[in-house]
């Protein structure tokens, strides 16, 4: 969700604006290679959503996106609905196809996910909850010191919209 993280991936990337996914919600348990747990979306009731950032992302860089994001090696795609300035619209979204209900995110990784959600300016209350989700420590520091500097980089631009 993070805009210049996305932008190292995608030089094509150009956020469309803050989206609801109705009826799901956001889980940290798919099962990554460094032994942490990443982002993924459930479906559950109606009583819950996920927010996020719908981007356009040009077809020269798709194939990029699904590498860097592991399609077909821990995520796949489909194409859902969400609500996008009032209206359903139709995005593609990565889900888990292999999920540790025990995982939990690195520090880094849920740090990188609360700033991108600030930087779009999601809800406060959904922003608290990202901020509640329990994180270890990355034993690989250097890993960790690098991810942490992206966060940094944003300085006061991640909370400047919310």
């Amino acid at each position: 969700m993070l805009f210049a993280r996305l932008k190292e991936r995608c030089p094509s990337a150009r956020p469309v604006g803050v989206a609801q996914l109705p009826g799901y919600q956001l889980r940290w348990h798919k099962r990554s290679t460094d032994g942490s747990g990443k982002c993924d979306v459930v479906s559950v009731d109606s009583d819950h959503a996920v927010f996020g950032v719908v981007y356009e992302v040009d077809a020269v860089d798709k194939a990029a996106l699904d590498r860097a994001e592991g399609l077909r090696t821990g995520y796949d795609e489909k194409d859902t609905t969400v609500v996008l300035n009032g209206e359903a619209v139709t995005v593609s979204i990565y889900y888990a196809s292999n999920i540790d209900p025990a995982r939990k995110p690195y520090t880094w990784y849920k740090a990188l996910v609360v700033a991108g959600a600030k930087e779009h300016g999601l809800p406060a209350s959904y922003i608290a909850g990202l901020e509640t989700a329990e994180a270890s420590e990355d034993p690989d520091r250097t890993r960790h010191d690098s991810n942490m500097r992206i966060v940094s980089a944003m300085g006061g631009k991640a909370g400047a919209q919310a």
